[in-house]
């Protein structure tokens, strides 16, 4: 997403758009109409998160939250 505005409006509301690019926008000033300078996030553009992505392709096995057997215990805290 990019959006221009002019330097007048920059002044005028550099706090929005600092927020709006820090939540991933991307804005270009504009002088007299010419584009002179481009904000952008430091830490790249922030996307949404996508859940379901493996849904399908991954299977839990029955016994997933049963307890340990004493060996596999064993194992873990080297009894």
């Amino acid at each position: 997403m990019s959006s221009t505005v002019n330097i007048h409006e920059a002044k005028t509301h550099l706090s929005r758009i600092v927020d709006d690019v820090a939540a991933g926008a991307e804005v270009i000033i504009a002088k007299a109409g010419k584009p002179m300078a481009r904000l952008s996030p430091i830490q790249g553009i922030v996307r949404p998160k996508k859940f379901g992505l493996l849904k399908g392709k991954l299977k839990i096995p029955e016994d997933f939250n049963a307890p340990l057997s004493d060996d596999e215990l064993s194992a873990f805290d080297g009894r």
